[in-house]
């Protein structure tokens, strides 16, 4: 068991160190063949101007930053899907609400493996850490040199630890989404400011002021800063969508483990 977690650990953290990377050569390769592509411009040729209402030769035009920021887009949806996965899966097979519902009413009856039983059965984090407070209940009813309140310490030191172990693989990765929440709109901002460098810099050389080429300019630069906003909006989302998933996942094992620790103790009075 302990085997197969380690090598679970170390293919979600292979997967977090090659995501980047590889998004990074995904988006290279379709700003310059995709975007970049001759039939987006006049004369089929990315050195000339797009065609009026190509979007994708408009992007190409955005600049270097862009391909940045399609990996940053790219990384978000792969986060967000690993994530979803994740997350599904650490709720078990069934409602969490449900199952929590049927523990109670277990511990209520003093059911004690019939709850472990549902438990395996629903599988996922809640489950794994409410098996490990029954289990601990049911080595503390046959534990008699122990006094009523260490044997109580005892089952919420072992729910402590089952959380503990679980939530860390639940809130993997959320820190990604957050910081690229954040460093989306600043690479947007960087490539508006570097297109409108570059703009004021072609009118300055040209001589006379070309409104129509500094509106182009003008477009082209701001490409950066609506890709940029859309990318962080995006891993904003996602990252309170989890967030609220994840809370009420905390929640239900908080529940579940004040379930256990109050039944032991009316039982044990």
């Amino acid at each position: 068991m302990k085997s197969k977690k380690n090598l679970k650990k170390n293919l979600n953290v292979g997967f977090s160190t090659a995501v980047i990377p590889v998004s990074l050569v995904a988006a290279t390769l379709v700003y310059l063949f995709v975007f970049g592509d001759g039939s987006n411009f006049v004369g089929g040729n990315n050195a000339n101007v797009p065609i009026p209402g190509n979007y994708m030769g408009i992007i190409y035009k955005g600049g270097p930053i862009v391909p940045i920021i399609i990996s940053l887009l790219l990384t978000v949806l792969a986060f967000a899907v690993e994530r979803y996965m994740a997350i599904t899966k650490a709720a078990g097979k069934g409602k969490v609400i449900d199952f929590m519902t049927e523990i109670n009413d277990l511990l209520d009856d003093g059911k004690i493996d019939a709850a472990k039983a549902a438990c395996n059965k629903q599988q996922g984090s809640v489950a794994n850490v409410i098996v490990s407070g029954l289990t601990k209940y049911q080595e503390m009813e046959k534990e008699k040199s122990l006094p009523k309140d260490q044997k109580i310490v005892s089952i919420q030191k072992e729910i402590e630890e089952a959380t503990s172990l679980e939530l860390p693989a639940l809130e993997q990765n959320l820190v990604i989404l957050s910081t690229i929440a954040s460093i989306a709109t600043l690479m947007g901002l960087l490539g508006t400011v570097i297109g409108m460098i570059k703009a004021f810099s072609a009118l300055a050389n040209a001589g006379a002021p070309d409104s129509v080429q500094l509106a182009a300019g003008i477009s082209e630069a701001l490409i950066n800063t609506a890709f940029g906003i859309g990318t962080s909006a995006l891993a904003i989302i996602f990252y309170n969508f989890f967030t609220t998933k994840i809370d009420k996942l905390t929640y239900s094992i908080d529940e579940g483990g004040f379930t256990i620790v109050n039944t032991f103790a009316a039982k044990n009075q």
